[in-house]
């Protein structure tokens, strides 16, 4: 069966399932919905109004039988926290059960005429309208719960929380996990939002009975699988009882902490004292000590990297799933809160309330800057959760994430790029990320361009963080790289072996090849990556954007960050090689 669009038409509330047009034929994960957006959206229209759009999409290799952690999902749209192209993508099981159904991509647009809230349920039978309205104003806790009880066959609930509905900047989209927890996010770029323009509570996806994934080439697949699995299974990092099955992403706590790159109470410094207390070696030891949760849990069937965890309370009661390392960072050290408890606390408040974590912590670290309350004052944050579940004006400026919350306190250490906080990672002091942050086209992001493999963890080569030299080139490098890998379906994590082991690099190519009879192979990974991020970048310059929007925030110039003292010194012509290939090619 011939993959299909599924296009779903919230003003008519029409479902049609269309043709892939041949323009769009090679793409699918982020490549597929990032075409989509810049084909059929107005770069300058609101983010929330009636001519933006959501294109969901799984990967190549999502649905495939036993293609390593493949469940990644993307999400574009118009990022109405940016006002840019954006692709946000999350683990959870609505790939695999998408792609299982035939679909390339669903693309919702549209605004209800009744303005009611809709739950549309996919399977194998079509598409079907219900009426939400008794779902409205629920946490994603009871909504996954009651799609569960409601529906058979366990199926994948993507949906949104009060957040969302409010049409706020910081609402990400939730998927549910194999467990149903419904912590998976499509966090950044508030395209929750984007989701709740078009009057969609939940997306319900049941593949029972799908027609599944056609594979053009089976023997190339399977020749692909197993050289890419292998390489999963050799790496320090991603191997069984490797760092990452052992302790989470949240491993990286204390690794960039010593390396002074930890952004600590609102990016005024690069280390915490309390570090060791929210790490992931903290996490694994309270899992063993309170005997409940878990270290090393799957996000999505068929992964064997499993650097999730569920984490207990000290009665034995589950408090979150998951916590992960840029998680702790925001609400943890950058808050300057050492309490573990009360991180994982937040955690469940944002996974509940539909917020992207990274946003909403370093929203709270901005409060704490304009003296709302003090930094590590961990009853005071948790508290601020009870505002934007009210709705509240003040929970409602939280909402709308960093920037917002910094214009309206007057606060001038805004650490954003294109609008959006940065992640986990000081880049005064981790040079590369610093590129990565000014440059890509989704806001400040880590994951658009990972050069902390290199730079920290010897990923790839081992290069200086500190230094500016040849960033440029190694930033541009693992952007295109990364454009590629959240087209395939696959988790980012495989960068890790694929980076070290040759072989594993042609397997991941060989996988896609075969699944999609495209002439591709290793080499092609980074031309094909380019080809998304000038897609992208292009969007961006008809929305207005600049060369001199891809910069770091001004205070990141002149305020030297301890231990190292350094600060952001990068000239900017440095900074715009990253993307001067796109009008020279």
């Amino acid at each position: 069966m011939a993959r299909k669009i599924l296009r779903i038409n919230m003003t008519d509330l029409k479902a049609t399932y269309e043709d892939i047009p041949q323009k769009w034929a090679k793409w699918a994960g982020r490549g597929l919905t990032s075409s989509i957006i810049a084909d059929e959206v107005d770069p300058l229209c609101h983010p929330l109004g009636p001519n933006n759009k959501l294109a969901i999409a799984p990967g190549w290799v999502s649905g495939t039988p036993a293609a390593p952690s493949s469940g990644r999902t993307s999400f574009g749209g118009k990022s109405p926290l940016t006002g840019g192209i954006k692709e946000a993508n999350s683990g959870g099981i609505s790939s695999q059960k998408i792609a299982k159904l035939g679909i390339a991509a669903i693309i919702l647009e549209g605004q209800p005429k009744d303005g009611k809230w809709y739950s549309i349920v996919v399977n194998k039978n079509g598409v079907t309208f219900e009426d939400a309205s008794d779902l409205a104003g629920k946490g994603m806790v009871e909504v996954a719960d009651r799609m569960w009880q409601r529906y058979p066959h366990k199926p994948a609930v993507i949906g949104i929380g009060p957040v969302g509905e409010r049409k706020l900047s910081n609402a990400g989209i939730s998927v549910n996990d194999p467990e149903n927890h419904p912590g998976r996010y499509a966090g950044r770029g508030g395209l929750g939002a984007v989701m709740g323009a078009r009057g969609v509570k939940t997306i319900v996806v049941d593949d029972e009975g799908g027609p599944g994934v056609d594979i053009a080439d089976e023997p190339l697949f399977k020749q692909g699988r197993q050289k890419l699995t292998k390489a999963i299974q050799a790496h320090d990092l991603t191997k069984k009882n490797g760092g990452l099955n052992s302790y989470g992403t949240n491993v990286l706590m204390n690794i960039i902490n010593e390396a002074g790159g930890l952004p600590t109470r609102n990016f005024s410094s690069g280390q915490f004292e309390g570090a060791a207390k929210i790490s992931g070696e903290m996490i694994a030891e309270m899992v063993d000590k309170r005997k409940a949760g878990m270290t090393g849990h799957g996000c999505h069937p068929g992964c064997i990297i499993k650097c999730s965890n569920v984490y207990p309370g000290p009665d034995g009661n589950i408090i979150t799933s998951p916590l992960e390392y840029e998680t702790a960072m925001s609400l943890g050290s950058n808050c300057g809160i050492d309490d573990l408890d009360f991180v994982a606390k937040m955690t469940q408040r944002c996974n509940d309330l539909g917020l992207d974590t990274i946003e909403a912590g370093n929203t709270i670290a901005i409060a704490m800057e304009a003296g709302l309350l003090p930094f590590g004052d961990k009853e005071g944050a948790l508290a601020l959760f009870d505002d934007i579940a009210k709705g509240t004006p003040l929970g409602r400026i939280l909402g709308q994430g960093v920037a917002a919350t910094a214009s309206a306190f007057g606060v001038y250490r805004v650490p954003v790029v294109k609008g959006q906080s940065m992640p986990a990672y000081e880049p005064r002091v981790i040079k590369g990320i610093g590129f990565t942050y000014a440059t890509t086209t989704m806001g400040a992001d880590h994951t658009s361009g990972y050069t902390i493999a290199p730079e920290i963890a010897g990923v790839g080569g081992k290069v200086d963080p500190m230094t500016a030299e040849g960033k440029a080139e190694l930033s541009l490098t693992f952007q295109a790289a990364t454009a590629f890998i959240d087209s395939t379906g696959y988790c980012l994590f495989i960068a890790f072996p694929i980076l070290d082991i040759a072989e594993g690099w042609a397997g991941m190519a060989e996988t896609v090849a075969g699944v999609m009879g495209l002439n591709v192979t290793g080499a092609d990974v980074v031309p094909l990556g380019k080809e998304i991020l000038k897609v992208e970048r292009l969007f961006n310059e008809r929305a207005g954007f600049t060369k001199e929007d891809d910069r770091l925030p001004e205070f990141m110039l002149h305020e030297p960050v301890p231990p190292h003292n350094t600060v952001w010194d990068v000239p900017n012509e440095v900074v715009d090689r990253v993307y001067a290939w796109v009008h020279e090619e």
